[in-house]
């Protein structure tokens, strides 16, 4: 039996979203761009679709923006806005975010905001930022924020750092990449504070290539992808109604069966951890003292090495990560636990186990097992 322990990564589909794909792809296979009578038909189920997941998120319909996922809606928002805004403009994110927001705010220049040691944003720093580049004279196009980190979990303080941006950066968009949050918390806080926000399907139960960018009704933002006009002009190029239909039940699902999961994965996790803390030394629970979403264990093993665990894992049929997911599937150093603080030697030995709507108690009772005999096995061949 295969414990999947790697639901921050990306999710199975759920059943309710099979079933409204399968029927989509079967039966409403038209272009909705085109005029006819199946053509209408893939619209009307688009429609209805925009209509669900706007309203399960606190938004409207208009404010939806559907991309492939979560990275071309950072992508969206990250490029739109420095192009909205002109010539020698900036963007400003954490130090812990997602690559796809991380890299392109690098590329151009950029300016990042440390994290306190417990992994939440400094806003203290962010506001030395932002009056760095006031005084400057450099306009601040974007200010990103992620919503909970997708390594630890730590739920970041959104809300707050946009309060400061209105203040010291008024021109600015406030975007939040928000792809680990929503199968746990309400996004309804956060699409009020926040100008856009990012989020991936695969993530709560949907199918992969499937997402969207919400873009506030007073924002205008540049497409990045033309041809077509689609999404309002925003993003060219025909919707995936099936998968955007698949959405939405998802999300459906998602939103009736939140609190109770969200409390049933917490005991879960903390189960596991307790598990393995009892039986093994020199664990340290990544974010431990701040608040963090229920679904997601990060731990730095004192003497061991990530992949060597993860290959032991693999062993005993657990799933799991070191840290984000990448498209080469190589273990890369942590960026997040950099940015933190955590000492090298102590991040060589980071995994990553995150529990999801599928996961039992046989599953995490067989993870926790699984880590204590794969680190005292390394450490006895260490």
């Amino acid at each position: 039996m295969v414990h999947y322990l790697d639901h921050a990564a990306s999710t199975p589909v759920h059943p309710r979203a099979v079933e409204a794909m399968t029927e989509v792809l079967t039966n409403s296979y038209g272009n909705p761009s085109g005029s006819h009578r199946l053509a209408r038909e893939a619209t009307i189920r688009l429609d209805a679709a925009r209509s669900t997941i706007a309203q399960c998120f606190g938004l409207k319909p208009g404010n939806l923006v559907f991309t492939s996922g979560g990275t071309e809606a950072d992508s969206l928002a990250v490029n739109g806005a420095l192009q909205r805004t002109g010539p020698g403009s900036v963007a400003v994110c954490s130090a812990i975010e997602h690559h796809a927001i991380l890299d392109p705010i690098i590329k151009t220049g950029g300016e990042l905001v440390g994290v306190l040691p417990d992994g939440t944003l400094d806003l203290r720093h962010l506001r030395a930022v932002l009056n760095g580049l006031a005084e400057a004279q450099k306009p601040v196009a974007l200010v990103s924020v992620m919503a909970a980190n997708n390594e630890s979990g730590v739920v970041q303080p959104v809300v707050e750092a946009a309060t400061i941006v209105r203040q010291l950066a008024p021109d600015a968009l406030v975007h939040t990449d928000a792809v680990q949050f929503p199968a746990w918390r309400s996004t309804v806080d956060l699409a009020e504070a926040v100008d856009m926000m990012s989020v991936s399907a695969h993530k709560f139960g949907g199918p992969k290539g499937t997402g969207f960018l919400s873009v506030r009704n007073d924002v205008t933002l540049p497409p990045h992808q033309l041809g077509g006009g689609q999404e309002r002009g925003r993003r060219g190029g025909t919707q995936n109604v099936p998968g955007i239909v698949a959405m939405a039940a998802a999300v459906e699902v998602m939103i009736a069966e939140r609190v109770d999961q969200a409390e049933r994965i917490s005991s879960l996790r903390d189960r596991m951890v307790a598990r393995i803390t009892s039986a093994i030394s020199g664990v340290t629970i990544t974010g431990g003292q701040a608040e963090r979403l229920p679904n997601i264990a990060h731990l730095c093993v004192d003497g061991v090495e990530s992949e060597a665990l993860l290959f032991l894992l693999e062993k005993h049929d657990v799933m799991a990560s070191a840290a984000a997911s990448c498209s080469s599937g190589a273990q890369q150093t942590s960026h997040v636990l950099a940015a933190m603080g955590v000492p090298a030697n102590s991040a060589r030995g980071a995994i990553r186990l995150s529990l999801g709507y599928s996961s039992t108690q046989e599953n995490v009772d067989a993870a926790a097992d699984a880590v204590v005999a794969a680190v005292t096995r390394s450490r006895s061949h260490g």
